[in-house]
């Protein structure tokens, strides 16, 4: 009822708002260089030179690209932009999948970059030529989610209140500082943008290939008018909007590889293969408001209110392998010239026994919510001052819920064939008999996880410009921002929850397990066929899972659970320990307290040479920035030795602990543009630019252990830092040179080469904490946190194209083509300091040493990494048309593989126990490791097509992933990149109807 409701509410009219069409925004620009008043985006917005713009009224996506042509070609700063179509339309279905459209600009697919073992349909981070240093702006004013980081989940937020969005490479003095991989601008629109009364309604219904059930439906609407009245003008805007999304997703994994013995001969053997189905649910609200008051000629104040709401839900039915991995047994077994597996049937080396396999049904939702109300006064007391100030304060929460409740098996056996595109898992009739019967299922274990995160933010600034009546000197710019940002994140006590119901060796069972053939505790299980699994082309069996009530019950349906290890033990007369619900507060590593005020003054001046023979003009400017942050933090020592000869003594504590840091930094700009011809021009930009840490970074929690192997009486001395509140902001030095011709109001061919060198890239060192015994002698403990310990670069190139081929006869005359493509190299080069070489396990201790470019499972390691998160080569290419009431659009996005963390879930663990931790053997036992994943080279191909009945209705429908495109993860390991997850999410196609109103 609650969902009808707001579906109702808006379809019936609503009193919707900003998204200005991207030819009344082409217009608006073209008459002024100044920004809609209220709209604090800080793009140039001069009149075009003379002959770049023809008197054709243009609609549509032929509207969008000429007014985002005119951004670029008019900009001071080296930037592209994208616009919308219409009212509340930008060309895809998220903000995050139009930002890939951008030459320059990749996005993640995996739902987080700590887990690539979830895949995202719409798209998640968003990195700017290869980096993710990344900051968000709406409407030109500071933006985020309270997620850790300092921008915005761009997936969170609603296309259909987007006016454009603007992407800045290389910023100027009077932008805000933060954004080394560039500045994403989202704006939005004023009422004052429309001549008068401004309407329009729109709807539409998405249907996921892979996702059977009734279509998604999205509605918006905006309306917009403005008055005369005896106070001056005044202007209203509304803009509503809602969507859903319902998809799945599909997957195929291998378990990493092994160094095992197979006839005598060493090879590499993954300890199974899996498969997952996810069902995803995700629900986008937003709202927009806009009053603006121009009580004379000189002044005009606006005041806006932006709120974006994001939630989601999915569903997961996953089988993965849980087995003691040299405990596989290969028959038949095939091998590449590398020693790794091809093809093979996989059993257990006791033969009465199975391979440990575990079947969870898994569910998460996460709510989040940004409010942002801003209000922005300019004020032009005479023809050469021009006063702005500026005030806004910005409210994000979120909160999360993940459970997980699995059932065990023991599978008779495994036949891979890992040869293919995708692997191919293989079962006979006895088998899959085997693994349809729930009865051979036991209960396994339950884990949860909560979290939640607030984040405040207030700022103001005031900016003041003086125009210069000289042929060089064009105006003088300068200002001052003050910024104040509060931000609290929780994470449960244990974070990650895992406790076994029944599992072999926990004490107390002696070997019973809590099968579902048994009465006592049957039920409460399904077993899922994964019908059309992978659209059909890939047969797995079905298998039994625990009914998803019993995820979403938690903490009844786990205290229900945990209650048949307590039968058991009491049937064998042992006790077992009780199941702990995870909590929030209890421990401080779970709570990530940070506050940071900055203080930022700014001078530029923008010049132009006119009567050179190549007219040159640009900016030069100086922004410094103070930045004061505070971590309330904790820091302890725990000791699990048992006094006695030889082992030191150091007495426990437990304290809080507060931080301060404090930094200052100046960051000269510098942009040129020589005009070669009204049509062809040059630029060259320097700017010093930082990025902050993250708060996630930051946090002030360390942890000191001391243990001891009781056989060699060897003492351990390790730590763990979960963040480090001393971190510096990361820095570069960048330069642009492009050139850019315009040779049509939507036609330009231009080049951008850029080289980003960065310093005091944060990556994770062994560093050494010192603390003394009761004899006073010292100890040393290593331990791993984040510094400021490399340096790097990022270079490349860019090059873009469009163009409609207006002199093609008749309706071929409408078509048009885009495209661009990227290529970036990068380095990264460690600061001199201590990093472990070998990967071990420390006895009694869960902190695993894990080297910076991770470790193999038989204890090697990797060299040198690139940047994270960054793809060699992208591109994207457009078959558009635009002729008459059709318009068209066929794109294609690719982009190469590229890195997306080290020692990630999935990929690391320990592989058993030595019982001399501080002398491990490297390829036996005892190893700690931590793989690098990388996003394999992944291309996506959509289309739209809409009819414009009349002036005011239009139709459309529109097709994602058009090629069923697999994407692929792969694990870094000694013998090469080896394949990890394969995922399907098949086509979407979406219905949509768009209605105008004057």
């Amino acid at each position: 009822m609650k969902h009808n409701f707001k579906k109702t509410a808006i379809a019936m009219g609503l009193a919707q708002m900003a998204l200005m069409l991207g030819a009344a925004q082409a217009q608006e620009q073209a008459q002024a260089p100044v920004q809609s008043t209220g709209n604090d985006a800080t793009v140039n917005t001069a009149a075009a030179p003379a002959g770049s713009m023809t008197s054709v009224v243009v609609t549509g996506q032929r509207a969008a690209l000429q007014s985002a042509q005119k951004i670029k070609q008019n900009a001071d700063e080296v930037v592209d932009s994208i616009a919308a179509d219409d009212i509340g339309k930008l060309p895809d279905r998220s903000v995050t999948e139009v930002l890939q459209r951008v030459s320059g600009v990749t996005i993640d697919r995996a739902m987080a970059r700590s887990d690539p073992d979830h895949f995202s349909v719409e798209g998640s981070g968003v990195s700017v030529r290869g980096l993710s240093y990344v900051r968000s702006e709406l409407n030109g004013r500071d933006s985020f989610s309270a997620n850790g980081g300092r921008s915005l989940n761009f997936e969170d937020v609603p296309p259909e209140l987007m006016a454009g969005v603007d992407i800045y490479k290389n910023p100027s003095a009077e932008q805000v500082e933060g954004a080394i991989g560039g500045l994403i601008n989202l704006r939005t629109a004023m009422p004052f943008d429309y001549k008068g009364f401004k309407a329009a309604i729109s709807g539409s219904a998405t249907h996921s290939e892979l996702r059977k059930g009734k279509a998604s439906p999205s509605y918006s609407g905006m309306v917009s008018n403005r008055w005369k009245t005896p106070i001056g003008e005044i202007g209203a805007l509304v803009d509503l909007a809602y969507s859903e999304s319902a998809t799945r997703t599909d997957a195929v994994q291998v378990e990493p590889y092994y160094q095992i013995q197979d006839n005598g001969r060493t090879v590499w053997v993954p300890k199974g293969a899996q498969w997952r189905s996810l069902n995803f649910d995700r629900t986008r609200e937003g709202a927009y408001g806009a009053l603006q008051w121009k009580p004379s000629s000189t002044l005009t104040t606006g005041l806006t209110f932006f709120k974006s709401k994001y939630k989601m839900q999915w569903d997961e039915q996953a089988i993965f392998g849980s087995a003691d991995p040299y405990a596989i047994k290969v028959t038949d077994g095939e091998y590449g010239d590398n020693g790794a597996l091809l093809k093979g049937t996989l059993t257990n080396t006791d033969p009465t026994k199975g391979i440990n396999f575990n079947n969870d049904t898994r569910t998460a939702w996460r709510k989040s919510d940004t409010t942002d109300i801003s209000w922005n006064a300019r004020w032009r007391p005479n023809d050469r001052w021009t006063i702005v100030t500026d005030l806004q304060k910005i409210r994000a929460n979120t909160r999360s819920v993940d459970s997980t409740v699995a059932t065990g098996l023991k599978m008779p056996k495994e036949q891979l064939d890992l040869t293919g595109s995708v692997p191919s898992i293989t079962f006979d009739a006895a088998d899959r008999a085997y693994l349809a019967n729930p009865n051979n299922y036991y209960w396994a274990f339950t884990m949860e996880h909560l979290d939640r995160a607030k984040a405040e933010s207030k700022a103001g600034k005031i900016d003041l410009k003086y125009d210069f009546d000289n042929p060089i000197l064009r105006d003088i710019r300068f200002g001052a921002r003050l910024t104040d940002r509060d931000s609290t994140t929780e994470n449960s006590n244990p974070s990650y929850n895992w406790q076994g119901i029944t599992q072999d060796w926990m004490g107390g069972l002696q070997g019973k397990l809590a099968y579902l053939g048994d009465p006592r505790f049957s039920g409460s299980t399904n077993v899922h066929s994964f019908k059309n699994f992978f659209n059909g082309k890939i047969d797995v069996p079905a298998v039994a899972f625990p009914d998803v009530s019993l995820a979403r019950g938690y903490p009844d349906s786990y205290a229900k659970l945990h209650s048949y290890r307590g039968i058991l033990c009491a049937e064998n007369g042992t006790t077992c320990d009780p199941w702990n619900q995870a909590t929030f507060g209890g421990d401080p590593k779970g709570i990530n307290q940070q506050s940071e005020k900055t203080k930022a003054l700014y001078a530029q001046t923008r010049f132009g040479f006119d009567d050179l023979k190549y007219p040159i003009d640009g900016n030069i400017g100086l922004r410094m920035v103070k930045t004061d942050s505070h971590a309330n933090g904790y820091t302890l020592f725990s000791s699990s030795a048992t006094p006695g000869p030889g082992i030191p003594v150091i007495v426990p504590y437990a304290r809080a602990e507060n931080f301060d840091n404090s930094y200052r930094n100046w960051l000269p700009s510098l942009n040129l543009r020589l005009k070669a011809t009204d049509t062809l021009q040059f630029r060259f930009a320097f700017a010093s630019a930082l990025s902050r840490p993250d708060p996630s970074q930051l946090q002030a929690y360390t942890k000191l252990t001391q243990s001891v192997d009781n056989n060699s009486q060897v003492v351990s001395y390790t730590g763990e830092a979960e963040g480090n509140p001393n971190l510096r902001p990361i820095t570069a030095k960048q330069v642009d040179l492009t050139a850019e011709w315009y040779f049509s109001p939507v036609g330009s061919i231009t080049l951008a080469v850029f080289n980003k060198r960065l310093k005091d890239v944060i990556v994770k060192q062994t560093t050494i904490n010192r603390l003394p015994d009761t004899a006073g002698v010292m100890h040393d403990f290593t331990t791993t946190s984040p510094v400021n310990g490399a340096k790097g670069r990022a270079r490349g190139f860019e090059l873009a194209y469009q163009q409609y081929f207006d002199k093609l006869p008749g309706a071929w005359s409408g078509l048009g083509i885009q495209g661009n493509f990227t290529f970036v190299d990068s380095e990264r080069t460690l600061y001199n300091g201590v990093y472990s070489q070998y990967c071990t396990a420390t006895t009694g201790a869960a902190n695993l040493n894990l080297n910076l470019n991770g470790c193999d499972t038989n204890g090697t390691t990797f060299g040198n990494l690139p940047l994270e998160n960054l793809s060699r080569q992208s591109y994207n290419l457009a078959l558009m048309y635009d002729k008459g009431p059709w318009s068209a659009r066929m794109a294609y996005n690719w982009r190469s593989k590229s890195l997306q963390a080290v020692n990630v879930s999935g990929t690391n663990g320990t592989d058993g126990t030595d019982t001399n931790p501080a002398s491990p053997t490297v390829g036996q036992h005892n190893v700690a490791w931590g793989l690098p994943t990388w996003a394999d080279d992944y291309g996506q191909a959509d289309a739209s097509l809409s009819y414009k009945i009349n002036d005011r209705m239009q139709i459309g429908i529109e097709a994602q992933n058009l090629t069923d495109s697999k994407y692929k993860i792969l694990m870094q390991q000694s013998t090469g990149l080896m394949g990890r997850s394969w995922f399907s999410s098949g086509r979407r196609y979406t219905a949509r109807l768009t209605y105008n109103f004057e």
